[in-house]
């Protein structure tokens, strides 16, 4: 006898329908199964068939296959488990064919019979809704997450005979939409609002210049780099930053919550991603850790990081082999993870924010507090390459914090009033480029440079004398003239003048002063 079982494979973020097939026909008896799989899809036999034992069904003697179709996808992961049960269920006669065919399940499954939670189960319910699937059966710990999807019949399960019940007609377990999880949604929310109050931009002292180098790689997304001594705020400052980036549209949401429901990390009481993500990663972490990849590709924190911020905290302390993977990432938006068995492409569409010491010690050029030889403060340096450095907008430096800074009562300006004007920065640039593909001027195309970038007579003087002395390369005076761009608009000038191009030229000059010193 022969029956089939719609489940899905993640592939990249997104999800692709295949089919569980399973046959039981005479023959020397046998448990098989195929279809391109990786070992933990063939351990799914030995899961089924001591679930079924204990659970009080006995597998034929017989020649069961059961192969996943299409073969030319590598399959991996735990949530084949339930299908391939279903299927022989539905082979043997205990579960009727005709039940099977507008359904799509997924689920590990214990060996007592207990049906586990798996990762994705957000792009698998987008793909069955697209592909016209009416019910899905899942774990009930994965309700929440499947109930994002509007339109599909959702049936929660916790144990195989739960299925057979319902596929055998015996029970309804029916279900629209998945509970609120009001519960888990307000403790997040508490812990939110908590850190909100915490990292505001009206809590940091000073740092007047790097405020506003902040606001200006924000409205325009721009990536950052600060340099100062220990103690200064750039931490701090960093950690702010979330607090003045625009909402996120319903597209980045669904992208977004996609990518954390990948790694497994979707757990915000069922609701999509609603706050643009902060990742911190620590300087240990490895390549495959920050881009993504390993024997089995999954996203790395640059995707995590996708529509956020991605702050590297003490640059030089990472991997210079780690650090320089980003160049391609932050020129494309995506990374790309090709392996032997798997080719996946992964969003990576952030905003780098970095922050370094300008030595061992963090004090140099300070002779006074600074001890490093010239020789140390060149090789902590040069950890940090000519290429990456290109690719990085602003730099800004960090000064210490003055003792009458620290001690005035004068508050300064909010996270939420510094949102307004870049929202509005924002918006000149949603104007400009409708209809392009374009949504900040950080993103703007070398080719169109020319066109949403003019320049008078006298900026293109001033402009020709900056790219021969601070010997700037094509990608450093695309930058210049991007951020030029966005300080232009945060003054609400249509056109870019030279005293845009003489504050972009600031940021884009601070980094070589030390790089020039040593």
């Amino acid at each position: 006898m022969y029956s089939q079982v719609n489940t899905a494979i993640i592939r990249g973020i997104d999800s692709q329908l295949v089919l569980v097939e399973a046959d039981v026909s005479d023959g020397m008896p046998l448990f098989e199964m195929v279809g391109f799989l990786s070992a933990e899809v063939k351990e799914a036999r030995e899961r089924v068939r001591t679930a079924l034992r204990n659970i009080g069904f006995h597998l034929p003697i017989k020649r069961i296959t059961v192969n996943i179709s299409p073969a030319s996808i590598r399959k991996s992961g735990t949530g084949f488990d339930l299908p391939v049960a279903i299927a022989i269920l539905a082979t043997i006669g205990i579960i009727g064919q005709e039940r099977l065919q507008d359904i799509i399940t997924v689920g590990e499954l214990g060996l007592d019979g207990k049906i586990n939670p798996v990762r994705g189960v957000l792009p698998i319910m987008t793909e069955a809704k697209r592909a016209g699937l009416t019910c899905a059966v899942i774990p009930r710990a994965n309700l929440q997450e499947a109930a994002l999807v509007d339109g599909l019949q959702l049936v929660p399960v916790d144990h195989l005979e739960d299925v057979i019940r319902y596929l055998g007609g015996k029970c309804d377990l029916r279900r629209e939409r998945g509970g609120t999880g009001r519960n888990a949604s307000d403790k997040s929310q508490s812990s939110r609002l908590t850190e909100e109050h915490i990292y505001d931009f009206k809590n940091i002292r000073g740092q007047k210049s790097l405020r506003r180098a902040c606001e200006i790689a924000v409205s325009g997304r721009h990536n950052l780099l600060m340099i100062g001594p220990p103690g200064a705020g750039k931490t701090m400052v960093a950690r702010s930053i979330p607090g003045i980036l625009p909402p996120m549209t319903k597209k980045e949401e669904l992208e977004l919550s996609k990518i954390y429901s990948v790694c497994g990390l979707l757990t915000d009481g069922g609701q999509f991603m609603k706050r643009r993500p902060f990742r911190a990663p620590h300087h240990t972490i490895s390549p495959a850790g920050l881009t993504g990849g390993g024997l089995i590709p999954k996203p790395g924190e640059i995707s995590l990081a996708n529509g956020g911020v991605l702050f590297l905290d003490e640059l030089p302390e990472f991997d210079r082999a780690t650090i320089e993977i980003l160049r391609q990432p932050m020129e494309e938006g995506c990374v790309r993870i090709v392996r032997q068995q798997a080719d996946v492409e992964y969003p990576a569409d952030f905003m780098l924010i970095a922050a370094m010491n300008p030595c061992p010690c963090g004090y140099f050029p300070d002779k006074k507090r600074c001890h490093c030889r010239p020789s140390q403060v060149r090789d902590y340096l040069g950890k940090i390459s000519q290429p990456l450095l290109d690719r990085i907008d602003l730099c800004a430096n960090v000064s210490p914090v003055s003792f009458d800074d620290l001690i005035g009562e004068e508050e300064a300006e909010s996270s939420a009033s510094i949102l307004k004007r870049v929202l509005q920065s924002r918006q000149i640039q949603e104007k400009r480029f409708e209809g392009s593909g374009i949504r900040c001027n950080g993103q703007i195309p070398s080719a169109d440079l020319k066109k949403y970038c003019p320049l008078g007579s006298e900026e293109e003087n001033y402009l020709r004398i900056c790219f021969d002395k601070l010997g700037l390369t094509a990608r450093g005076y695309g930058r210049l003239l991007r951020v030029a761009r966005t300080i232009a608009d945060m003054a609400k000038s249509r056109d870019i003048r030279k005293e845009h191009l003489q504050e972009a030229r600031i940021y884009h000059g601070l980094d070589r002063n030390y790089w020039k010193m040593v």
